[in-house]
C-alpha cells in the first residue's frame, strides 16, 4: 500500500495531477485544502510559512492500509515525514511555464500579484533544488496531465518496499 508524496512549486501541476488520480479512483489528499496546514508568521516581509499539522499527517500515514495514497504538498516541515513515504515525486516545469500557468489558473489566486510572483521566482531558485535533493523521482509536467498521472501510478506500482533511504532536503 504505497504512500507517494507529490511535491513541487506553485504552478507545477500538483492539484491537476491529484485531480486526475482521484478521477481514476485513487485516494488523494491535497494538503493545501482541508485544514492540513498551519501558517507560521513571517518576520521578513514574505508570506507566512505554511507547515503541515504534524498530528494530522501522522494520523493519515498511520491509518493508511488500502491501495495507493497520493499526498500533495510543499511545506517547510515535509522532510520530517520523508522516511514514511514510499516515493517522493517532484513535479517540475520551466519557469516560463510555471508563470504562464499561474497567470491562467482560476482555482487558486496565489501568484497573481507582482510580489507573489517575485516570491515564487525566489522559491524556484532556492526551494526547488532542496526538493530535488529529497525526491526519489521527478516528472516534467509539460507533458499532458494524463501522462503525469500515468507516471505517478507507475512510480506507486514500483516503489521499494522500504521507501526512501534518507531524508535529505527540507
Amino acid at each position: 500500500m504505497p504512500v507517494v508524496l507529490v511535491t513541487g512549486m506553485s504552478g507545477t501541476g500538483k492539484s491537476s495531477a491529484l485531480a486526475e488520480l482521484a478521477r481514476r479512483g485513487h485516494r488523494v489528499v491535497d494538503t493545501d485544502d482541508g485544514g492540513w496546514i498551519v501558517e507560521e508568521p513571517s518576520t521578513d516581509g514574505r508570506p507566512s510559512e505554511p507547515l503541515w499539522r504534524e498530528d494530522r499527517i501522522d494520523a493519515l500515514l498511520a491509518e493508511h492500509d488500502d491501495g495507493a495514497l497520493f499526498i500533495s504538498g510543499t511545506v517547510a516541515n515535509q522532510g520530517r515525514f520523508y522516511g514514511r513515504f514510499d516515493a517522493i515525486v517532484l513535479l517540475s516545469a520551466p519557469t516560463e511555464v510555471v508563470l504562464e500557468r499561474l497567470a491562467r489558473r482560476d482555482t487558486n489566486g496565489y501568484g497573481k500579484s507582482d510580489e507573489e510572483r517575485r516570491f515564487i521566482l525566489e522559491d524556484l531558485t532556492w526551494v526547488e533544488p532542496l526538493l530535488r535533493v529529497g525526491a526519489t523521482d521527478e516528472i516534467d509536467t509539460r507533458a499532458p496531465v494524463s501522462d503525469v498521472a500515468d507516471a505517478l501510478e507507475q512510480i506507486a506500482e514500483t516503489v521499494r518496499p522500504d521507501g526512501p533511504s534518507s531524508t535529505p532536503g527540507l
